[in-house]
């Protein structure tokens, strides 16, 4: 199954990063492992971020192991799809800051590019709105992007139906990308993913499964997923993912994962065909 981002096609469920690169992260092994087995399942669109990292001097961590992982793939890679964000830091010492100053974004996206071993990034977003900076200016740093050949598609993080809006007027309209939180625990996005499926521009639900620490019991926290994973006899987590694909065709979750059998498994989501009695029961159910 493959979904529309922008001009590209990619595949229906994407491959999250992050959980690679920072509290708990595996060693480059096994992660290097899993992004190849994503390959392998057929996963072209993998997600990461500068501030995916632990310590203070590894910014980029994630962004430098994943392009190692690409170079060393035996296979073709051409088609894949990196996408990375600038705006949300980590210093170090267990926070997240935030800085949407037009000036760090465009220094942010060239340190991204050349840590990706590119010329233009696939996908740039603006990882979170940062209070301090009008959102319009720190759109605006993505326009620029565009127009300078850094980045070839651009998309925002984190972002209510009316900065879709204005980033989609900002960037005249080439908005191709929302990554905001959702799932079955988390359902608060529900409006920004219709109004997402009704201009066309790719949802990307991050932490599609609950999030790092609660995706392996998702099924003890949400009974009708364990329930439809049992007649369907697959995982919760399949089912949470099918049930996601088919709220709307704009819809690429992109699960985070740190060993090769979890993302094999979210990659077979795409053939799990649900009922509408099925939906129904999910998208109604606690």
């Amino acid at each position: 199954m493959q979904r529309n981002l922008g001009h590209r096609t990619v595949s229906a469920i994407g491959l999250g990063g992050m959980p690679m690169s920072i509290e708990g992260r595996p060693d480059e092994q096994r992660s290097v492992a899993t992004i190849h087995a994503g390959l392998d399942a057929g996963v072209t669109l993998i997600d990461t971020a500068d501030a995916y990292h632990l310590h203070a001097g590894e910014v980029g961590h994630n962004e430098e192991l994943i392009a190692r992982a690409l170079r060393s793939y035996g296979g073709d890679t051409s088609d894949v799809l990196v996408a990375t964000k600038g705006g949300h830091l980590r210093p170090g010492d267990g926070r997240w800051t935030l800085d949407g100053r037009p000036d760090y974004l465009k220094e942010a996206a060239k340190a991204s590019a050349k840590r990706l071993g590119v010329e233009a990034i696939g996908l740039y977003q603006f990882h979170r709105p940062d209070p301090k900076v009008p959102y319009a200016e720190s759109v605006g740093a993505l326009r620029e992007l565009l127009d300078e050949g850094v980045i070839q598609l651009a998309g925002i993080s984190n972002a209510s139906v009316e900065q879709i809006d204005l980033a989609n007027h900002m960037l005249r309209g080439e908005l191709v990308s929302v990554q905001n939180q959702f799932s079955p625990a988390y359902r608060s996005s529900l409006p920004e993913l219709l109004h997402c499926a009704q201009l066309g521009i790719a949802f990307l639900p991050w932490s599609p499964l609950g999030g790092i620490r609660n995706a392996a019991a998702l099924g003890d926290r949400h009974g009708a997923f364990a329930a439809l994973a049992a007649t369907h006899g697959v995982s919760p987590q399949q089912v949470t993912l099918a049930w996601e694909l088919r709220l709307a065709p704009v819809v690429i979750p992109i699960p985070g994962a740190s060993r090769p059998e979890s993302i094999e498994d979210s990659a077979r989501a795409v053939d799990l065909v649900l009922t509408a009695d099925e939906m129904t029961l999910l998208s109604q159910a606690d």
